[in-house]
């Protein structure tokens, strides 16, 4: 029987092999004071860890051999809408209630309301494993995450009244966007009005491309203050689907995730409660929301390049031409290795993330209930610098990884590729919406290039090459060959900004973004590799190819450019 735990070395590894992992614990656990409180606690980290274990071990189990058997039937049938209702496909609901009955719902809250307190880097292994088994099915058990925010912003009566319900099972959704606000949240104009006789809010207007949108409970980001068009107008509120008022006006006729139903909502006078701060809704809850949707997607990414790394293997040691296997022909061979390369680096940098948000949010959740020392506060204003560099980088990076090697996954499967029978064409079909949804690779890139300027990833490249020497690799050619790409990311950094034109700039960003990536990839494969050489010394040697000849066109690109050649971008 498959275990998408077990049989995954590499998750548990990034799991136990990090030194930030006992802070992360120490910070969860706060102390471990819930031993005294519940018994199931755990008492220490050795014990903390054990829990996570066997519990990733259920979730690798249910996902291998559950969740992925029903993965075809699922993409198949996709979700029905039934008289402005949504009706899961029939092996959707089955996969829920296999989630349910393990209680492997409110993964991070804590235990005081029903959740099982996890930290974010754990939540993240599971939801690569779910990513893995099926993306679509993925999208409605992971938004359970929204369950964050409303933990963090809400209030304490919000917190008693929703948390147990998503805990015990219940579905969640963030309703953002609208058919005239994409990426531009900040021209939402679904309209929020306080309803003075009965001492509550009310929403009119509708959403678009929400994803699971006839969940049990909503985040829903709303124009709260009349007479105004900007992101200061907007609210976040609190939707009940017991309260009613909500209908489904249709699902969307998708490319891929089929199972995950994204709705066209229509909000009739719909009773909800204001969550957090009038006029806060985009200034700060809405980015606390999509910072955690963005780890999610990146987690699915990893999750579908190891499904397409499964999938091309499985084919290519079965298939036979002339008279052996293909994997025993260098062309296919080395697209395998490219795969397993990029997913390998990929999750590196994923589970980096996870730890750097995790440090963070355990810090700011601990500064609402007591004053930080001053060690503290400057550990939270690291992690979150940090949490706020990696994140766009792990979103971006591997969502775009799951396409190549979707798109090889196929390649390898030559014309047989091509056919519906072969899952690798779901996972093709699945994969495409990583680089879009929840901000696209662009604004990815939008995020993250402010963090190429001020020198957070030049940092961060410099504290791992020390890190490197530290550990007695000072003549390693590997090093030696990350330290040339440093220095060609660096030189580019330096000729972009020296020119002080924007346009200019906004133009190179993309390239010092992926030069940025690649190298901090490499580094994070070099220092797995220290540890577990069986396990990531091939993808280390095969990445840093990869690495070396796009940072290599990326800096000659950039070399070659000037701020006058940026009109030929311009035109159509």
């Amino acid at each position: 029987m498959a275990n998408y735990y077990s049989d995954i070395k590499e998750i548990k590894f990034e799991l136990e092999n990090s030194p930030l992992m006992q802070r992360i614990v120490e910070l969860k656990e706060l102390g471990y004071a819930d031993k005294d409180v519940y018994d199931y606690a755990p008492q220490d980290f050795a014990d903390a860890m054990d829990s996570y274990d066997r519990l990733l071990d259920i979730v690798g189990d249910i996902t291998g051999n559950v969740v992925a058997p029903n993965a075809e039937a699922v993409d198949a049938e996709g979700a029905h809408h039934e008289n402005g209702r949504v009706r899961y496909a029939s092996k959707t609901v089955e996969n829920l209630e296999a989630m349910n009955h393990a209680g492997l719902n409110g993964m991070t809250m804590p235990r005081r309301y029903g959740g099982l307190n996890l930290p974010v880097t754990a939540y993240t292994a599971a939801n690569e494993m779910v990513a893995t088994a099926d993306a679509g099915f993925q999208n409605i058990w992971s938004l359970q995450d929204c369950i964050e925010t409303l933990y963090c912003f809400g209030t304490e009566e919000q917190r008693k009244k929703y948390i147990p319900r998503v805990c015990a099972g219940e579905t969640m959704s963030m309703d953002l966007t609208e058919p005239d606000a994409g990426s531009d949240l900040q021209s939402v104009m679904l309209k929020a009005t306080y309803d003075e006789e009965n001492g509550c809010w009310r929403l009119n207007g509708s959403k678009r491309f929400i994803t699971n949108g006839d969940s049990d409970i909503h985040l829903v980001l709303a124009r709260s203050e009349a007479g105004t068009r900007d992101g200061r107008g907007l609210s976040m509120f609190i939707y009940d689907k017991r309260d009613g008022g909500v209908d489904v006006r249709r699902i969307e006729n998708k490319l891929g995730i089929h199972g995950s139903p994204t709705c066209e909502l229509v909000y009739k006078n719909a009773k909800c409660e204001l969550c957090g701060d009038r006029k806060m809704g985009l200034i700060k809850y809405v980015m606390s929301l999509m910072n955690g949707a963005r780890l999610g997607i990146a987690a699915q990414s990893v999750g579908l390049s190891q499904a397409a790394y499964n999938e091309a293997v499985a084919y290519a040691r079965d298939r036979c031409q002339f008279g052996k296997a293909i994997i025993e022909f260098q062309a296919v061979a080395e697209m395998i290795a490219n795969i397993k390369a990029r997913l390998d680096a990929g999750r590196a940098l994923l589970y980096q993330t996870a730890r750097y948000v995790d440090i963070h949010k355990n810090l700011e959740d601990i500064s609402r209930e007591r004053k930080l020392t001053p060690e503290e506060r400057q550990e939270l204003k690291q992690y979150s610098r940090l949490a706020d560099a990696f994140t766009p980088l792990a979103k971006g990076m591997n969502s775009e990884y799951a396409n190549q090697n979707a798109y090889d996954c196929i390649q390898v499967h030559g014309g047989s590729g091509f056919m519906l029978e072969y899952a690798c064409q779901r996972i093709y079909r699945d994969a495409r919406i990583t680089s879009i949804y929840e901000g696209t690779t662009q604004l990815q890139t939008v995020a993250a290039i402010r963090y190429v300027t001020n020198g957070i990833y030049a940092g961060v490249i410099a504290e791992m090459e020390q890190q490197a020497m530290l550990a007695g690799l000072e003549e390693d050619s590997t090093l030696y060959r990350l330290k040339e790409m440093a220095g060609k990311f660096n030189a580019c950094t330096a000729a972009v900004k020296e020119t002080g034109d924007q346009d200019f700039h906004d133009l190179c960003a993309r390239h010092l973004y992926d030069m940025a990536g690649n190298i901090i990839m490499c580094h994070l494969l070099l220092q797995n590799t220290q540890k577990a050489p069986e396990l990531f010394g091939r993808s280390l040697q095969v990445y840093v190819n990869i690495a070396e000849a796009e940072v290599e066109k990326h800096f000659t690109w950039i070399r070659k450019m000037t701020p006058e050649k940026v009109d030929f971008y311009r035109q159509a």
